[in-house]
């Protein structure tokens, strides 16, 4: 007689089990399917350069680490740990918004003939090659204050021989008075303008 009560036990403790697991699937699923607000950066105004170089330039998406290939953003509480700001995110992949802006920064100059994703033809005339190597707040010892980090390392390279033209790399930096939601955001946009006006006046002395 006891080896019916084992089993019932047993398959009681597997429906409990099943249960509670449902119970986190639907949790999870319900976390998931919230609504993230969501903020774009805006490209640094750029003053027209005054003349064309009729160059077509391919900008490519930049390369990153796996922890920055997600349009959630990104901060660190120490050096070795990333986590991501709840309730928000950009409004695309970090390296896609960067490839946005890049591309604005340089269109606003007027100074070439074309700046894309994708060549127009086969190749473009030049193309942009960069890794993304930071992009993210992080919190000071305090835990109340921060900075925002950015770097990013950058190639111009002629499609016709694959020579590289120039190799730089930029940082931009933005202090943080609070790691609250919108000090954060705001120190991204202060720190990416920075580093995307010094990008598009770099590339087009390198194509001058």
């Amino acid at each position: 007689m006891a080896r019916p009560q084992k089993i019932r036990a047993s398959a009681l403790g597997l429906g409990l089990a099943l249960a509670l697991s449902g119970c986190s699937a639907i949790t999870a699923i319900s976390d998931a399917s919230k609504t993230l607000e969501v903020y774009e950066l805006r490209a640094p105004e750029i003053q027209p350069a005054g003349r064309s170089f009729g160059l077509d330039v391919v900008i490519e998406e930049p390369t990153t680490s796996g922890a920055l290939q997600t349009d959630r953003i990104m901060i660190r509480p120490d050096p070795l740990q990333a986590q991501y700001l709840p309730g928000v995110r950009w409004s695309e992949t970090t390296p896609v918004m960067l490839q946005t802006l890049m591309l604005r920064s340089l269109e606003q100059s007027q100074a070439l003939r074309y700046v894309g994703r994708t060549p127009l033809g086969i190749s473009g005339d030049v193309a942009v090659l960069t890794e993304l190597v930071d992009f993210q707040a992080e919190v000071a010892p305090d835990g109340e204050t921060g900075t925002v980090e950015l770097r990013l390392i950058s190639r111009v390279v002629r499609e016709s021989d694959i020579r590289i033209l120039g190799t730089r790399t930029f940082a931009a930096r933005a202090i943080l008075p609070s790691v609250e939601e919108a000090a954060v955001i705001a120190g991204f946009d202060q720190a990416a303008s920075q580093l995307l006006s010094e990008h598009a006046a770099w590339v087009l002395s390198v194509l001058r």
